[in-house]
């Protein structure tokens, strides 16, 4: 059995050793057209900022580890320049030596992952001091302009996940940081309730956020940008953050089917449509779990699981049939904040056109509100309305978020719904969460929903007449500030609600203006429960 692997970095190496383990006499060979193999590229904006010192412990592994421990013919330098399905070869170059030469397999597999797209921009091509981050080799290179070249100020393309990551970095080496993003947010693909607390920490920790607006122009080699408005900024170095695309071109040139953008399409065997040609990680796309709609599969979390699934199914292992799909779960640290998503985000799903859903949105403490440094956990909960199904959940905060969404990640796995939440049986001690945890709360407010104890409503799908003619009842105590972006036209503390019911109009609707907290839930359950039409607002 002769195995060929295209791609070392993370699905790669995984599926290689993985199939060593349980095949001594597999002749494995992995191909890696960079320098290094095994590298934790989510780390590496975590090396640039100091937090990790060592570069070595970035590299989880090296070709002599591989070769030693694994018995592995690692090639690094190596590129695949072409795959003949008709006679199950590959034609490889040696980027050192610059020899050409072929391998025949058996198996082949395609884990070559995605690049950094960089945008179309004038005069961006001319500029020396614009940056990518993807491989160990591109995080050398900023490391010796940071090092040599001491700028004062950077300038980021892009708010997601990679663009407000490095931005810390950056700050944690002293530089002034600006980030330009085209959308009205940062930190895609989270909705709006979390985004604007990403926003509030960047703006703490000294990033200039610019949104709505497009870099149009690079001038001066790098050192100056000209936005969509015409301004016109300075700047030292330029990193590009605008988002990945598959490194797919070798398999489209084999005839592998492709999605519509770029994406090689598999089967629930991780199998491509030509025979024993297979391929994971990132420049995939495979099915979701939640809706069976195609999705491309992104992380090197999942990439490492499918290469260890593959390996499994391809030695006949009978506890592993099938990649059952992909749900999507990832975690950023934001400065201070954790902020992790599993599933489908309310942006996700409208792009899609599904529009039969319920959401929650809730701020209870991470831990015990009487336990010292108890703070809050922003959630969303998404859910397919009537059946409970469970499409999505985001949460950022201080503490325990990727705890709570990585138990959400598991009730999708097992197919619980939301109104299952409530029966989770979740550790409980004061230091770690309350009598009755996040997810817990989250369940029972959505069964609420269903039985129409309360109504939710965003403040964009309010009623024209509503708001001219509804009461929007804020509920804040002596001393706290408004919030939200609804005026309120009646303010009655919700310590005196009861008291002070009835100069509420019972023959208007009440919207509860946004706030955080449970403080608005226990509003509608009074009001509901005095026969009042009742909704409150998310925002």
């Amino acid at each position: 059995m002769k195995v060929l692997v295209i791609g070392g970095i993370a699905g790669g190496p995984s599926f290689a050793t993985r199939l060593r383990r349980i095949n001594e006499d597999a002749n494995i060979i992995l191909f890696e057209r960079g320098s290094q193999i095994s590298v934790a590229s989510c780390a590496l904006p975590y090396y640039l900022g100091g937090v990790i010192k060592d570069r070595s412990a970035v590299i989880e592994r090296t070709p002599e580890i591989l070769k030693q421990k694994n018995n592995i013919d690692v090639r690094i330098f190596n590129e695949v320049t072409a795959i003949h399905p008709d006679t199950k070869s590959v034609d490889v170059k040696n980027l050192r030596t610059g020899e050409t030469y072929s391998e025949d397999y058996d198996d082949l597999l395609i884990a070559t992952g995605a690049s950094p797209t960089v945008p179309n921009i004038k005069g961006l091509e001319d500029a020396d001091n614009a940056f990518v981050l993807r491989s160990m080799d591109s995080a050398d290179k900023i490391k010796h302009f940071l090092d040599t070249q001491h700028p004062k100020h950077i300038t980021i393309l892009g708010a997601g996940s990679i663009g407000i990551e490095t931005a810390e970095a950056f700050v944690r080496n002293g530089i002034d940081v600006t980030i330009v993003e085209q959308s009205a947010h940062v930190a895609a693909p989270f909705d709006p309730e979390i985004t604007d607390i990403v926003a509030e920490e960047l703006h703490k920790h000294g990033v200039h956020v610019i949104l709505n607006q497009s870099v149009t122009e690079v001038q001066y080699h790098g050192h100056q940008v000209v936005l969509s408005d015409g301004s016109s900024h300075p700047t030292d170095m330029l990193f590009i953050g605008t988002g990945v695309k598959p490194n797919s071109e070798i398999a489209a040139a084999a005839g592998i089917t492709l999605s519509d953008d770029n994406h090689i399409i598999i089967d629930h065997h991780l199998q491509t449509n030509l025979p024993d040609v297979y391929a994971i990680g990132d420049v995939v796309e495979t099915t979701s779990l939640i809706t069976g709609l195609p999705t491309p599969s992104l992380l090197s979390s999942a990439a490492n699981r499918q290469g260890h699934l593959l390996a499994d199914m391809l030695s006949g292992n009978p506890f592993e049939t099938e990649y059952k799909g992909f749900i999507g779960a990832g975690v950023s640290k934001f400065f201070d904040l954790t902020a992790s998503y599993v599933g489908y985000t309310e942006q996700s799903l409208k792009q899609l056109g599904i529009t039969n859903y319920q959401t929650v949105f809730i701020t209870p403490f991470d831990h015990a509100y009487f336990y010292p440094n108890a703070d809050r956990v922003n959630l969303k909960l998404i859910y397919e309305n009537k059946t409970g199904k469970i499409l999505g959940g985001q949460a950022v905060g201080r503490n325990g978020i990727d705890k709570r969404i990585g138990q959400l990640s598991a009730a999708i796995t097992g197919n619980l719904t939301a109104f299952d939440l409530p029966q989770l049986e979740i550790p409980y001690s004061p230091p770690y969460s309350a009598t009755r945890d996040v997810l817990n709360i989250a369940g029972y407010i959505a069964i609420n929903q269903q039985t129409n104890q309360y109504e939710t409503v965003n403040v964009s799908d309010i009623p024209a007449d509503d708001l001219t003619s509804a009461t929007f009842l804020d509920i804040k105590e002596p001393g706290k500030s408004t919030t939200g972006s609804i005026t309120p036209t009646l303010n009655i503390p919700l310590s005196q609600l009861r008291d002070r019911i009835t100069e509420i109009p019972k023959d208007k609707k009440v919207y509860i203006t946004f706030r955080k907290g449970i403080g608005p839930y226990n509003a509608s359950t009074i009001l509901a429960g005095k026969g009042y039409q009742v909704a409150m607002i998310t925002e």
